[in-house]
């Protein structure tokens, strides 16, 4: 009995287990403003991710549009069809579903351009702070030569450059493609000064010394040991980057630089409905600007609780 006991006590605890022992779990149920952006965020991304399941209609299908449907007001207004919960745009398409779809859109270009700044970023802050020297004056100028621009003026003029030098039917085939590209590319060097900051105080530590004794290699060092202890100030930082991004994204469209209307985001729905808003249809801009805002703000939430979180000094019990 007493060894069934032992045995017992010794077992190794979960993941799960760990988890909710854990200080962020104490502090995330403490938080409730925490808590209502997660289940906030949670709730959108499914819409988003389950889009043509949840969607009552397919806005990619022009065969099912009817021009007579179009700038239909909400349900709770006069005139409205009840076919369609959130009116329809300019096109006869049901903005509810046009919204679900286009959310994902924004979703998918903010969340695959984070993880291109991630992977560069990471990189490159991991070989300047660990290497420094030369190497790190380098690289920390061409990353504070690239802060210098503003990613929006650098997207506009690179966009403006491939719609006339591929037409914009080539464009809009490779739109998506194109602006995780370029905000991945113009964003890294957030990513890159904040691990910079990190592998310099880590790499001054003992476990670093150590593993220089025990011969291991740079790169093993620097991603197998640093790395892991770097990770919480870069989870804050990719928080608020998967915001900026799709706050980027939805400018670009907004200019008509960004997804065409085709294929909508949340950007390019607000840019359709810009020229009705003032002539009685507020609703093909302002919803959809609604949920860009909710989204934008939940997230940019969620990154305040984790930088609260993993720094002790700045959390408020």
């Amino acid at each position: 009995m007493n060894s069934f006991k032992a045995s017992t006590e010794l077992k190794p605890k979960s993941s799960f287990q760990r988890l909710l022992e854990s200080d962020f779990f104490y502090h995330y149920k403490r938080d409730k403003l925490a808590i209502f952006s997660s289940i906030v965020f949670l709730i959108l991304v499914i819409l988003a991710a389950f889009s043509p399941l949840i969607a009552p209609f397919d806005p990619y299908n022009l065969q099912i549009l009817d021009i007579m449907d179009s700038e239909l007001p909400p349900v709770w207004q006069e005139g409205a069809d009840e076919r369609f919960l959130l009116g329809t745009d300019d096109q006869g398409r049901d903005l509810w579903s046009t919204i679900l779809y286009g959310m994902r859109v924004s979703l998918m270009i903010g969340i695959l351009a984070v993880l291109l700044q991630a992977v560069i970023g990471i990189t490159i802050g991991l070989v300047s702070g660990y290497v420094g020297g030369r190497t790190d004056n380098i690289l920390m100028r061409i990353a504070d030569v690239q802060l210098s621009f503003s990613t929006l003026m650098v997207a506009i003029i690179i966009l403006a450059i491939v719609q006339s030098a591929f037409g914009s039917a080539a464009f809009n085939q490779w739109a998506m493609v194109i602006l995780i590209l370029i905000i991945g590319l113009a964003e890294w060097p957030q990513i890159a000064r904040t691990v910079r900051s990190s592998v310099l105080a880590e790499k001054e530590k003992e476990y670093v010394d150590a593993a220089k004794v025990m011969g291991f290699s740079p790169l093993r060092i620097m991603f197998k040991h640093i790395l892991p202890n770097c990770l919480s100030p870069i989870f804050v930082i990719s928080t608020v980057q998967i915001a900026n991004a799709i706050i980027t994204e939805a400018s670009l469209s907004f200019l008509g630089l960004g997804m065409p209307v085709t294929e909508p985001s949340l950007g390019s729905l607000i840019s359709t409905g810009k020229q009705y808003l003032f002539s009685g249809s507020w609703w093909i801009t302002l919803i959809p600007g609604g949920f860009l805002i909710v989204l934008v703000i939940v997230i940019n939430l969620l990154g305040d609780f984790l930088r609260d979180t993993f720094n002790p000094k700045l959390y408020k019990d």
